[in-house]
């Protein structure tokens, strides 16, 4: 199990515990500094590769980022003879990660000729999610045992551990690794737990590899992210405190995406939902709130702002004589709407969970102190395109679409002016996430971006939303990562600076 180990420093540790004692304690190697991580700034790191000998069996321990290299702590430990490598794991997920991890995995197991039993996380805290997924690696680098995602389970396989020390007495391979130099990497260290092969209480199973209990569910990849959404939110709430939550729902894809997300992750009965209709929301709009709480079975208040708007306009009508109206006015709407829905969770204690995406978190394209107002941003590391294709994976759950068609189909809007459309002030989503993507998380320049066919004058006004947004994002609350590279602790940016890239 891990644990925080000190001695003249501190250090990420895993204790070997046997019959109720703690035998030893592997010290992890290699620190990530990078993305979401500082455990160099944290941490000492560890020099030791220890090899437990476990019922006769040698045994590696290691931890999470010790595996990734290819030249780290398995390769002195296979040298010391381990048979298996059991390599414990805090690590959070994003989209796609899971294939490339499972690569990287196969290919440690079939280059050291071992089994590599990977032992991952499972629930949310803060802004990260671990999907949990362990895995049992055979020394050719196939899965021989697989935990479903996004759950905790025990995970059962019987080994045929000789067949690896068969296999080394045909690979010259490793009788030379064990007269090699490994000091560059780490000492070996080989500890006796338990020397005796077979105990009469424990079960043998029929076949070799076999794996107890067998309950892989593989998602396609926007069902791991909606997965990984509804775990995030379930234990942010919970781990804090909450018992319900609130969603302001105006009828569009994003407040309805929160609410069905927050409904799957906590229950119908816990979950309401807010309208605060303005003289500029449709009707359509207000019916598709209406619809989306019917089929999700959520409680729908519904406040109009219309009279505080007025009062509003009315107060400010002596200072504001003589503009035009513009923006000014229609975030008027959304902050009175993040006052009221502000004003409900502190009364009752429940928690507003905010709707605002990564495209608009990108770009600037929401009210701070009103829709960003809140106390959890469940999507705001999901680009627009991936929210209408989550929005369709949720509808394919299930007997019946929760999701109405309507919301769906219907352009994006703010609706806080007559007849507005997103693409009135941002281009098509289909131009703007693309470039979003090359520019935030690929590192992409402006010139590489025009390269790959965009438009320039579209990517410099891109290009310079982002920029120019840094302040609003940092005062946004905490959200999901499910990106490679989210706003905030992966992408971490000066909000006061004179650069300008054009």
């Amino acid at each position: 199990m891990g644990y925080i180990d000190s001695d003249l420093d501190i250090y990420n540790a895993a204790a070997f515990i046997h019959d109720g004692r703690i035998v030893d304690t592997y010290r992890k190697m290699y620190l990530p500094n990078y993305g979401v991580f500082d455990e160099d700034r944290y941490f000492a790191a560890g020099s030791e590769c220890p090899v437990y000998t476990l019922n006769g069996t040698p045994v590696g321990v290691n931890i999470c980022e010790d595996i990734w290299y290819a030249t780290g702590p398995a390769v002195v430990q296979r040298a010391a003879g381990a048979e298996i490598i059991v390599n414990i794991n805090g690590s959070p997920f994003h989209a796609g990660k899971r294939a490339f991890r499972e690569k990287m995995l196969a290919t440690r197991a079939a280059d050291n000729g071992l089994f590599v039993a990977y032992v991952n996380l499972v629930g949310g805290q803060d802004e990260l999610v671990f999907d949990g997924g362990s895995l049992i690696f055979a020394p050719d680098g196939s899965i021989i045992a697989e935990a479903v995602q996004f759950k905790e389970r025990l995970l059962v396989a019987d080994l045929d551990v000789e067949a690896v020390f068969r296999s080394r007495l045909r690979d010259p391979r490793t009788r030379k690794e064990r007269g090699a130099d490994l000091a560059h990497i780490g000492t070996p260290v080989k500890v006796a737990v338990s020397d005796y092969a077979d105990r009469e209480d424990t079960p043998a199973l029929p076949t070799a590899n076999k794996c107890l209990p067998a309950d892989r569910k593989t998602y396609d990849d926007v069902a791991e992210v909606y997965a990984a959404l509804a775990t995030g939110t379930r234990d942010y709430v919970r781990k804090c405190g909450f018992s319900k939550v609130l969603i302001a729902l105006s009828g569009g894809i994003d407040s309805t995406l929160v609410a069905a997300i927050a409904t799957d992750a906590l229950g119908n009965e816990n979950v309401v939902g807010i309208a605060m209709p303005s003289r500029y929301s449709s009707e359509g709009s207000v019916l598709d709130a209406i619809a989306l709480c019917n089929n999700l079975g959520v409680e729908l208040w519904t406040m109009p702002i219309e009279d505080a708007f007025s009062a509003y306009l009315d107060t400010l009508a002596p200072k504001f004589a003589g503009t035009e109206t513009g923006v000014a006015e229609e975030n008027m709407q959304s902050r009175i709407r993040g006052n009221l829905i502000m004003a409900v969770s502190n009364k009752f204690n429940w928690l507003v969970l905010t709707t605002g995406n990564k495209s608009e978190m990108a770009t600037g394209y929401a009210t701070i102190y009103g829709d960003m107002a809140g106390g959890y941003a469940v999507i705001k590391d999901v680009p627009k395109q991936l929210v209408y294709d989550l929005c369709r994976y949720r509808n394919t759950v299930g007997n019946t679409a929760i999701i109405p068609q309507s919301v769906i189909d219907k352009p994006p809007s703010a609706e806080l002016r007559p007849d507005q459309k997103d693409e009135d002030s941002l281009p098509p989503y289909s131009v703007l996430d693309p470039i979003l993507k090359a520019y935030v998380e690929d590192d992409y320049a402006f010139d590489d971006i025009v390269a790959m066919g965009y438009d320039a004058d579209i990517v410099k006004q891109i290009v310079t939303l982002v920029d120019r947004n840094e302040y609003k994002r940092r005062q946004a609350p905490p959200g999901i990562k499910i990106t490679p590279r989210n706003f905030g602790r992966d992408r971490r940016m000066p909000i006061a600076n004179r650069y300008r890239p054009f």
